[in-house]
């Protein structure tokens, strides 16, 4: 029977993810593994709250066993969920999967099971996600294309006319009514194959927070590995708790900072700076609009000047990155 290993990161969320945690041990019942929580370094007693409550509630013995571990280090989303996959199975053994769940996201009983059922019965499939909607039920948009100039542009842009023209571009698509084949998946509820993740490695720790999934989905891709969105498979996620995302009035340097990177490593150097050009130049277009039909503008303060300006920091610096917060 193949083996799942839970991956839940924690940053300063310790109710919610052992909310996370229990929820998941729900959707495990069935399943041979076992749950990881790692503490991405809250320094806020995090660590032995969560280990407290796990060895009080039993948790940390049984069929799916419970552990807490201490990164040591904030290094993002993909150094903290990497020092899971790598703490593998208790006793060190390697799972046959790596499902990765968000401390702010509640699987539904079923909503392993479904990812796990797919994979077994998708050989080729290398990565697997879930259908994520908020706790009011609305769906939540984790489901896109890969990034790219046109994409850039029209994102930004928000014009029917360009959307229309370059609908083959768009990165956020209507979601998929059906499972079947996409280009990436957020990584709230996300299956991998383990075998894929030997073969191309694990997140690019590079990346402090954001496009480190894109990036690992375009590397498994490329390897002959796509991913799949499971729609039988539903979790809740309330979104963006340890991140603050929704509250951002700048955009933060190490979003900037992942974004440039991503574009470069995966695509070259002139290619991360036309697609930031394509950007700026479709937010214009957006704020002209604005500016005409007395709309309100949407993004972060300064954003598109944020935007050039660290481009050319980064064009001039070499593109070497500076992750963190």
């Amino acid at each position: 029977m193949a083996t799942v290993l839970t991956v839940i990161l924690n940053w300063r969320t310790a109710e919610m993810t052992l909310r996370a945690a229990e929820a998941a041990l729900v959707a495990m019942q069935g399943i041979d593994g076992a749950v990881v929580i790692v503490d991405n370094d809250s320094g806020d007693g995090s660590f032995d709250q969560m280990s407290a409550a796990v060895a009080q509630r039993g948790w940390d013995h049984g069929p799916h066993r419970v552990r807490v571990l201490q990164s040591g280090h904030n290094g993002g989303f993909g150094a903290g969920n990497n020092f899971g996959i790598r703490a593998g199975l208790p006793g060190g053994a390697r799972p046959d999967y790596v499902y990765l769940l968000n401390s702010d996201a509640f699987p539904a009983p079923d909503a392993i099971a479904a990812l796990l059922a797919h994979l077994e019965t998708h050989p080729q499939t290398g990565f697997a996600g879930s259908s994520i909607h908020g706790t009011d039920g609305a769906p939540h948009h984790t489901a896109f294309r890969f990034p790219t100039i046109a994409g850039e542009f029209e994102q930004a842009a928000r014009f029917g006319p360009i959307s229309r023209l370059l609908r083959g571009a768009i990165v956020a698509p209507p979601l998929p009514t059906v499972t079947g084949r996409v280009d990436w998946l957020a990584g709230a509820s996300l299956m991998m194959r383990h075998s894929v993740l030997e073969r191309i490695g694990l997140f690019d720790e590079v990346f402090f927070l954001y496009f480190e999934e894109t990036e690992l989905c375009l590397r498994a891709a490329r390897a002959g590995f796509p991913t799949d969105y499971v729609v039988e498979s539903r979790v809740a996620h309330i979104g963006s708790v340890s991140t603050g995302m929704k509250r951002w009035q700048r955009v933060p340097r190490f979003w900037l900072e992942s974004r440039m990177y991503y574009y470069t490593k995966s695509h070259g150097r002139a290619y991360a700076l036309l697609a930031t050009a394509a950007h700026v130049t479709g937010g214009l277009i957006w704020r002209a609009r604005a500016l005409i039909q007395r709309k309100d503008v949407i993004d972060p303060r300064h954003y598109l000047f944020d935007m050039s300006a660290h481009a050319l920091a980064w064009a001039f610096s070499g593109f070497r990155p500076v992750a963190g917060k």
